[in-house]
């Protein structure tokens, strides 16, 4: 599957701006949301290839969405990256857990990120 156009879900506005730039950079069409609400309403307007998912948010956090997206069958095979300062093994291993293909943390190192979604391709 060819991953074009990414879902950044973070609510800091300073990480979605650095995620989207990047993204953008490499070639990616970016959509962001703020919270999880904002990202079920984006995936609804058109599903993306992949989402890059921070864990700590407001509300539902992304440990939670993770999971919640994982169990559509609406959203089947849609790949989720964790996207987080949270840097213990067992948040890793928590994350995956919740459906995640993969973790990345930050700061996330264009290199290591470019990386992970090839090997998602």
């Amino acid at each position: 599957m060819a991953i074009h156009k990414v879902l950044v879900v973070d609510d800091s506005k300073t990480e979605l701006m650095f995620l989207s730039d990047m993204l953008q950079k490499n070639g990616f069409a970016v959509k962001t949301a703020e919270n999880a609400d904002d990202a079920m309403r984006r995936l609804e307007e058109e599903r993306p290839d992949l989402i890059l998912m921070d864990v700590v948010m407001p509300g539902q956090n992304g440990f939670q969405l993770t999971r919640a997206i994982a169990r559509n069958p609406k959203y089947e095979n849609l790949p989720i990256i964790l996207c987080t300062s949270k840097n213990q093994e067992t948040d890793r291993v928590w994350g995956m857990r919740q459906g995640a293909k993969d973790y990345i943390v930050k700061p996330v190192v264009a290199a290591e990120l470019m990386s992970k979604i090839s090997a998602l391709a």
